[in-house]
């Protein structure tokens, strides 16, 4: 089986996602963190971040791949802990948006989806990347709720800095945040992550074969 949790920066999907697939025994399949781990590779090589068909040849030269507790590697080397830095957050939007470089990753990702009983969480998965996965869910959330949860991952970025990357990521991923016509729609403002966690778990267990 497998599971797509859609929705924008800082509405819970990663926390919500990991938890998930703890709870279901399932693998979990950050995609956020491949278009990190190519920004980071690009940065490291200098290469110039508004050619996207180069970085297409990067991402396709150098596919990432996941070990144990989510561990990522590119080009050999465990970036991990690297792509997580305040430089590639504000940087991997730029990254992102090229079509040559999504059209690799999204190949990657379905890729990486075929051993099913998988959790996926991005902003494009339902609807492009496995748009026919059993269970989809879009998450959503109050801006300002959404600021403090990224504050809270980041507390080195000014609350100022931090709405305006939102702000900036919000624009970028405007063309992908959309649900799939078939998603669920969960709105986690007012939510605990184990209540947002126990309600998509309740819509595997009924997709589930009996």
């Amino acid at each position: 089986m497998i599971v797509t949790i859609d929705g924008p920066a800082g509405a819970g999907k990663s926390t919500v996602a990991r938890r998930l697939a703890e709870r279901l025994g399932f693998r979990y399949l950050d995609t956020g963190a491949m278009y990190r781990a190519l920004t980071w590779l690009a940065l490291h090589r200098g290469l110039e971040l508004g050619d996207g068909d180069r970085l297409g040849e990067l991402a396709r030269a150098h596919p990432v791949a996941f070990e144990g507790e989510q561990r990522v590697f590119i080009a050999g080397t465990d970036v991990t802990a690297a792509i997580r830095r305040t430089q590639i957050d504000r940087l991997v939007p730029v990254v992102a948006r090229h079509p040559p470089v999504r059209e690799v990753m999204r190949a990657r990702q379905r890729v990486l989806a075929e051993d099913g009983n998988v959790v996926i969480e991005g902003r494009d998965i339902g609807t492009i990347v496995t748009p026919d996965a059993e269970v989809k869910v879009y998450l959503v959330a109050d801006p300002d709720v959404r600021a403090q949860r990224r504050q809270a991952e980041r507390p080195e970025i000014g609350s100022d800095a931090l709405a305006t990357d939102l702000r900036i990521r919000d624009e970028s991923d405007a063309v992908r945040m959309r649900p799939a016509p078939d998603a669920e729609l969960i709105d986690t403002t007012r939510l605990e992550v184990e209540d947002v966690v126990e309600r998509i778990a309740e819509l595997v267990r009924a997709r589930q074969p009996a």
